[in-house]
């Protein structure tokens, strides 16, 4: 027998919920998103864009790998501190796949107020598809799904047993279906604007109106949700790293959710809250590396630092992926071996570099106050 989906029952969109077992987390979240405003607000205008710029790039580098897609760090970074007008350092070129999330994210969350419209979506799924294909798989790009081929399903499992975990409306009724999401999207309905967030991403998700990048564009939708609920352009936690973090169990209850019996989604909610509280909580390493980062230059604010040792430090300062050795450094910062050997051992010397654990040609080298 084929599952009934919760789009395909007579009461669809008409969600319902227990308010009473929700108020508890709902209370708390509210609680620790003023908490963290306050304190980032404390921290001066600089260390706010460090924040900022932080917890950005997690937010586009995760959100991109839930799908599986990984990005290069250092080219999401500077293409976002170049949007906003951020003092990064060394500016890397970042490819179009890189540019076209960076463009999403950022609409979504410094442009929160501006209504959300079929176009502006359009728009969006252009920007994550420049080149019109998904991988090698040619995809209607910039306007619903017409499902020419196959019915949009969601299908994990090994090749030759596939499990088919969920399947999307018929795309003949997306132009009403989404006409009917947008409006409530822009209308005020009373609800609270966190739960409306959490609403917003599982009913997108639900319709998949696109043929490729519903996740990320849900997840877009629902931090845009956010910042209307606070107020801000400013982000200092990463919803979707916190997901990321928790795949498996994200996957699990929209799939339940989306085969329930009824529309009753007290349980995706309260999942939405929980994980939110914890990416609250994901907001203190963001502080604490931020602040660890200011206090490392006040300390050695009189070092003579030339420009590649400086950015290569920064590098290391926010994250480098793997291990620091000479050779990379000479790729990353374009100078000769011996010029990235001479400004590792001057680093050494100034007590700001240290060696790592082996030798020989396999020497890496980190943060003298880092573990």
């Amino acid at each position: 027998m084929m599952p009934i989906y919760i789009h395909q029952r007579p009461d669809w969109p008409k969600f319902t919920w227990d308010a009473s077992e929700l108020a508890n987390s709902l209370a708390a979240v509210w609680q620790k998103q003023g908490r963290l405003a306050g304190r980032m607000q404390s921290l001066g205008f600089h260390l706010q864009e460090v924040a900022v710029l932080t917890t950005l790039t997690e937010d586009v580098m995760k959100s991109s790998e839930i799908e599986g897609e990984s990005l290069d760090q250092e080219q999401v970074r500077s293409s976002i501190a170049r949007r906003l007008g951020i003092d990064a350092g060394a500016v890397a070129p970042a490819d179009r796949n890189v540019e076209g999330v960076v463009e999403m994210m950022l609409d979504a969350t410094q442009n929160y107020n501006k209504p959300l419209t079929d176009e502006r979506l359009f728009g969006w799924h252009t920007s994550l598809f420049p080149t019109g294909r998904s991988n090698m798989r040619k995809i209607v790009v910039g306007a619903w799904r017409d499902d020419s081929t196959d019915p949009m399903q969601v299908v994990s499992g090994p090749e030759g047993k596939p499990r088919v975990r969920y399947e999307a409306p018929a795309a003949r009724r997306l132009a009403k279906e989404m006409d009917a999401f947008l409006k409530w999207f822009e209308s005020d309905d009373k609800t609270d604007k966190i739960i409306r967030a959490a609403l917003a991403h599982l009913w997108l998700v639900t319709m998949h109106p696109f043929d490729d990048g519903n996740g990320r564009i849900a997840r877009a939708i629902a931090d845009m949700a956010l910042a209307r609920a606070e107020n801000s352009k400013q982000r200092f936690y990463s919803m979707s790293a916190q997901i990321r973090a928790e795949r498996n169990d994200y996957y699990d209850i929209l799939e339940r959710t989306q085969k329930a019996a009824h529309l009753d989604v007290t349980n995706w909610l309260s999942w939405f809250l929980a994980c939110l509280d914890r990416a609250l909580d994901g907001a203190e390493k963001i502080l604490g590396d931020v602040l660890f980062k200011a206090e490392f230059w006040k300390v050695h604010a009189q070092a003579k630092i030339n420009i590649r040792q400086r950015d290569m430090i920064n590098r290391l300062l926010d994250g480098f992926t793997g291990k620091l050795t000479s050779t990379k450094y000479a790729k990353i910062e374009k100078c000769s071996p011996d010029t990235a050997l001479r400004d590792i051992n001057d680093l050494i010397e100034m007590g700001i570099l240290v060696k790592e654990e082996g030798g020989g040609r396999s020497t890496s080298y980190r943060l003298a106050d880092t573990p």
